[in-house]
């Protein structure tokens, strides 16, 4: 496990910014430096873990199973309509990823990317069913199969920043990283009617390991 390349600006500020705190604190409040160390060690020891990067390589590509995109639990699954790009009635699963889980998104099966754009928008809480809407997000639609998938990276009220890789035109491979969201937030599925899932309301799911549905 490594520490993923997104994180390294937001490690080497925070470490400078505690290094500081705790400087100020020995010479001015030293007798409460044991508890200023103590809790910039554990919000320190957060953040690595935040920005964890597990290895999470597919051993067995198959385009015609459709793995988790992201870690966290599945918080929707319902028939609505998209309106942005596929304008059709679809099949949504929503993913909300909670500050402890990893933050990586992975492309789930092969992508020939169609479209990408970014939308910025407020912070409302992940769960809340206006996020996809309202809130900052990213949306990317690729093919697969004869089958248009369209996923939604969904800023939560702490995630301040999404970073997406995906470029139309691009082509990736089943497990490729997708982009990362900065603290709590969610990521959208929206699939075909006839889609079969393999997962149910309430479920933790594991990014690239766990099988949400056969295509």
């Amino acid at each position: 496990m490594t520490i993923h390349k997104e994180g390294y600006p937001t490690l080497l500020f925070s470490f400078i910014a505690l290094f500081l705190v705790n400087f100020v604190v020995k010479y001015f409040i030293p007798s409460v430096l044991p508890l200023f160390l103590f809790i910039s060690l554990a919000l320190y020891l957060f953040l690595v873990s935040f920005f964890r990067k597990p290895d999470r390589a597919v051993s067995q590509p198959d385009n015609h199973t459709l793995l988790s995109p992201c870690d966290g639990k599945v918080v929707v699954i319902e028939k609505v309509y998209e309106p942005e790009y596929l304008k059709e009635e679809c099949l949504q699963v929503s993913i909300f990823m909670s500050p402890l889980n990893v933050h990586i998104n992975w492309y789930p099966t092969d992508s020939n990317i169609l479209y990408s754009k970014y939308h910025p928008g407020k912070y409302l809480a992940a769960w809340n069913p206006k996020a996809s809407t309202e809130n900052e997000r990213t949306t990317v639609c690729y093919s697969v199969n004869s089958q248009k998938i369209l996923l939604r990276q969904v800023a939560g009220a702490l995630a301040r920043r999404i970073v997406c890789y995906a470029k139309a035109g691009d082509n990736k491979k089943q497990g490729d990283e997708m982009g990362f969201i900065k603290f709590g937030s969610r990521v959208d599925l929206y699939l075909p009617l006839d889609t079969k899932l393999n997962i149910n309301l309430g479920d933790k799911v594991t990014g690239n390991r766990t099988q949400i549905a056969i295509i």
